[in-house]
């Protein structure tokens, strides 16, 4: 790793769990010794498995025939070798059909549902309704007796067994908030499956990949058992269908296949097992740059940008957010809202709770949770439309143009990376930095959001540090790639009051230094009063008041806005009047 910390194993991290697990490394010793064997019979088994001596039938083991021979006289360890290469070549072309259709449909169905998931599913349900034996007999008949064929059908026949496992655990994920925070600093849908939703269901993948691999090596055996299979080549199966019609005259026949089967299939899950416990298994302190490893210099954005010539950074025009009603009715949330952010300038958005804040928040990131939709309006942040923008769109925009604080940090964080990977991982794909620079960059963002002991931060996991620094962190991150206007919801509700203060502090500093503007939403007039230039009221889905800081505190027109303000303990001081030139000044 060149001076980053990652999650992900590296290749001697995962040696060496793998020597320190004494189940890992047996199983894996017992599968290499089957395996080299079995690729080495052409070398190591010694006669023909198809050459017959009727006056050696029934013999025993002798010097250059180990195993002693079958009822036609042949050779019973260079059947067993050649038998196995067929066994387990057949069966890992069985998994990797079985890989191939599954996992990447219960990605797909599980990560977007709709139409998609929809069919998909049916065309699950009818494949495991079908018998699976029949249907392996009806294509042996169709297709041939073939080894290679009856694989293939395998394959597809268990292949709802692998989307069922990912696409429900996919499903369950999609909705957790670092993947929505994952959009919103501009990654692709493909890099998010890959880094954020694999992680997660590799492990059942896994030992769902021992199973199948177990279950298609001893049903091709049943088969040719059954001598249902590739005639006179040799398989374990047809071994074991030899020596069972000869178990009277040589009971040691069927051992030597069915100890095979009995080492290949158990090994297999026993070695799942283990790797899913390695693989799950994190040191308590993440690996970082080796001595002498610094990440190299390079340009790194440090200047705020602007929207040019244009007075709103962020303008929102009669925006109406829609959900299905139950009567099949739509169920407005938002109501005609109209909203201006200037650069440079903090404006609250401010409501009691199911007021709409949040759903206008997310439609500006284009992020509306499922069933919502934007039915009227226009959203435009720098000039560019993002109402029924595409992806591409909304990816150019999201991280470099808007960037978002969360309510929950820790829900925020994938708790299967480190800070570090989440700094990094959205400089490397949305600013296009190296990863070392990306690593150096990120130490910056740290020292910027007042983070005294960056390295430690940037080796640790979410888990390992606390709310308020979970908070700065995405902070950092909404930073990372210059973005020109920050969507802060709530984000000081899941903190104490003492670094509830630090944040704000921390967010009027930021603005002060890079001159970014911010869209604040918050029910806490307190926080409000401290941070915030304008106020817009948001009441049942419609805004009721604008204004500055001090008039809308001091001195609200509507009633709504009366009854925050008397609602709050204690009197606050307003802030002054913001003025562009205070940006101007910077």
């Amino acid at each position: 790793m060149s001076g980053t910390a990652t999650s992900a194993t590296t290749p001697a991290t995962f040696l060496r769990r793998i020597i320190g697990n004494v189940q890992a490394l047996l199983s894996l010793l017992v599968l290499l010794v089957i395996l080299t064997l079995v690729a080495l019979a052409p070398l190591v088994a010694g006669p023909d498995p198809t050459s017959a001596d009727l006056s050696s039938a029934f013999g025993g083991p002798e010097p250059g025939h180990p195993l002693g021979f079958d009822s036609s006289g042949r050779d019973m360890w260079s059947r067993l070798l050649h038998g196995g290469q067929l066994t387990l070549g057949g069966a890992a072309l069985a998994l990797a059909v079985a890989l191939t259709l599954g996992v990447p449909t219960g990605l797909a169905a599980g990560f977007y549902g709709g139409w998609f998931d929809l069919v998909s599913g049916w065309w699950v349900n009818l494949i495991m309704a079908l018998p699976a034996m029949v249907v392996l007999l009806a294509s042996r008949a169709v297709l041939g007796s073939t080894v290679w064929v009856l694989m293939v059908v395998l394959g597809i026949l268990v292949s709802p067994s692998f989307f069922r496992l990912v696409r429900g655990t996919v499903a369950n994920m999609r909705a957790e908030p670092y993947v929505d925070a994952a959009r919103v600093f501009g990654l692709r849908d493909s890099r998010i499956i890959a880094r954020h939703v694999l992680i997660v269901v590799r492990a059942p993948i896994i030992i769902q990949t021992a199973l199948v691999a177990g279950l298609a090596i001893n049903l091709q055996a049943g088969l040719e058992f059954l001598g249902i299979g590739s005639g006179d080549a040799p398989t374990w199966g047809a071994m074991l269908n030899e020596a069972f019609t000869n178990i009277h005259q040589n009971p040691l026949g069927m051992l030597w296949p069915g100890l095979a089967l009995g080492l290949t299939s158990g090994s297999l899950v026993l070695l799942a097992s283990a790797l899913r416990d390695v693989l799950e298994d994190r040191d308590d302190q993440p690996h970082t740059s080796g001595p002498g490893e610094h990440p190299r210099e390079a340009d790194t954005p440090t200047t705020p940008r602007h929207a040019g010539a244009r007075s709103e950074l962020l303008s929102v025009r009669d925006l109406t957010i829609t959900y299905p009603g139950a009567d099949s009715r739509p169920n407005k949330v938002v109501r005609g809202v109209d909203l201006d952010v200037h650069p440079g300038e903090i404006l609250g958005l401010v409501g009691e709770s199911g007021s709409g804040k949040t759903q206008t928040a997310f439609s500006i990131l284009g992020l509306l949770p499922a069933g919502g939709r934007v039915s009227r309006g226009s959203i435009r942040i720098g000039g560019t439309e993002v109402v029924g923008a595409n992806e591409r769109t909304l990816r150019r925009l999201r991280g470099r143009t808007v960037a978002y604080v969360p309510q929950e940090p820790m829900n925020n964080l994938d708790p299967s990376f480190t800070i570090g990977d989440h700094l990094v991982e959205p400089l490397c794909a949305t600013a296009r930095m190296p990863r070392s620079a990306a690593w150096k960059y990120a130490r910056e963002l740290l020292h910027q959001v007042e983070i005294t002991d960056p390295d430690r931060i940037l080796r640790s996991y979410p888990h390992q540090i606390s709310g308020g620094m979970a908070q700065r962190v995405l902070i950092a991150g909404a930073l990372s790639c210059s973005a020109e206007l920050v969507i802060a919801d709530e984000p000081t509700t899941a903190l104490d009051v003492t670094v509830q203060a630090e944040v704000l502090g921390l967010l009027r500093r930021l603005r002060a230094s890079r001159g970014m503007a911010v869209l604040l939403v918050s029910h806490d007039l307190g926080v409000v009063a401290d941070l915030c230039d304008r106020v817009a009221v948001l009441h049942r889905g419609r805004i009721v008041e604008v204004g500055t800081t001090e008039q809308v505190l001091t001195a609200p027109e509507s009633t709504h806005a009366q009854e925050l303000r008397n609602a709050v303990l204690d009197d606050v001081p307003a802030r002054q009047p913001w003025s562009p030139r205070e940006v101007d000044a910077q």
